[in-house]
């Protein structure tokens, strides 16, 4: 059984930062591709970020330039550094894992329980 536990949010002012981490237990790892999502309430869950297992990265609009996805394979974790944060960015953050390259949350077959991050103005 797949399990992701991801760790790391919290409330923070608008311009500061934040680190997300979600580690993996199994070693469908180095594999797969890990990526982080986000619901606010009252919408849809989104991409954010995705990693695969050679490193090629894919961001959502809304928060290129601000957040980095990176990956530890030999510690099974990725982590997602969110910088420069909007209170738009305010919601649950998602690590999910999948066996292919994808931005829709239905396509991504392991989830963690989610990490909140809410964003004061």
């Amino acid at each position: 059984q797949v399990r992701l536990v991801e760790s790391g949010g919290g409330l923070v002012q608008a311009g500061g930062s934040l680190r997300l981490s979600c580690a993996a237990s199994e070693s469908i790892f180095s594999t797969y591709v890990m990526g982080w999502f986000r619901q606010a309430p009252g919408k849809e869950r989104e991409f954010v970020a995705f990693i695969n297992w050679s490193g090629s990265i894919m961001y959502a609009d809304s928060v290129k330039g601000r957040f980095t996805i990176s990956r530890d394979n030999a510690k099974k974790a990725v982590d997602l550094q969110m910088t420069s944060l909007r209170p738009e960015d305010t919601a649950v953050y998602y690590c999910a894992a999948n066996q292919f390259q994808a931005t829709k949350a239905l396509n991504y077959n392991y989830w963690g329980q989610g990490t909140q991050v809410t964003v004061s103005s």
